[in-house]
């Protein structure tokens, strides 16, 4: 027996395994992640056999209704054989229906003895598709915890960069600005004008400032 499998047994000691074809969520689950070659035959052969035991269970409890009825009859019958002194024709009634008791009795310890063994089967295949089922997805969940390590990682990086290049950028327009208003101050708008320098850095550069609770939004 592989590890797994000696842990997955440990844990499922005296806990009922629902069949998991008839559980709408095992379903949902493959909506997150593709069932593998070894699922779908697993899922295949429970519901053959789930089919198989729902239509014997229909079976038994048809026989136990014709059962049920042949033996109601069998006492009125013997009630008139009494009466008609132990009749030939109603002796042959009563032995016909207990023939048929009799074919009902072995059918259903047949059904019940191949119950049995369905139950085993089915329980055992229902083992194996909720290991195969957990496997799956616990090596899905791995791959995603590796992804969002890196994702997480990366968005990390990106943050510590960004917040770099927004001090950058506010030093930048900040120097523009200082450059552009001591410029102004020492040699006036004319001589600016003369030298083709029209920059305005509140309209083509302002100086943007974080939103308050948000080092990654900014205001201008």
């Amino acid at each position: 027996m592989a590890r797994d499998d000696e842990v997955y047994m440990s844990a499922l000691q005296g806990k009922s395994i629902p069949i998991l074809t008839l559980d709408n969520k095992w379903h949902q689950l493959f909506t997150q992640t593709e069932m593998t070659p070894e699922i779908e035959q697993l899922a295949d052969e429970l519901n053959s056999l789930v089919e198989k035991d729902g239509k014997l269970r229909s079976q038994t409890k048809d026989i136990k209704k014709l059962k049920k009825k042949l033996l109601g009859e069998i006492v009125p019958l013997r009630d008139k054989a009494n009466k008609a002194g132990n009749s030939a024709a109603i002796e042959k009634e009563i032995s016909e229906r207990t023939r048929l008791i009799n074919e009902c009795n072995d059918k259903l310890d047949s059904h019940q003895d191949e119950l049995l063994d369905l139950s085993k089967q089915i329980y055992d295949i229902d083992y194996k598709l909720m290991v195969e089922t957990m496997k799956v997805c616990y090596e899905r969940l791995h791959d995603n915890t590796s992804d969002i390590k890196s994702l997480d990682e990366w968005i990390t990086r990106a943050r510590i960069e960004l917040k770099k290049n927004v001090i950058r950028l506010q030093e930048a327009e900040m120097e523009n600005y200082n450059l552009y208003s001591y410029m102004h101050q020492i040699f006036g708008p004319e001589v600016v004008e003369i030298f083709d320098m029209k920059y305005d850095p509140d309209r083509r550069h302002p100086i943007r400032r974080p939103l308050a609770g948000a080092e990654d939004e900014y205001v201008e």
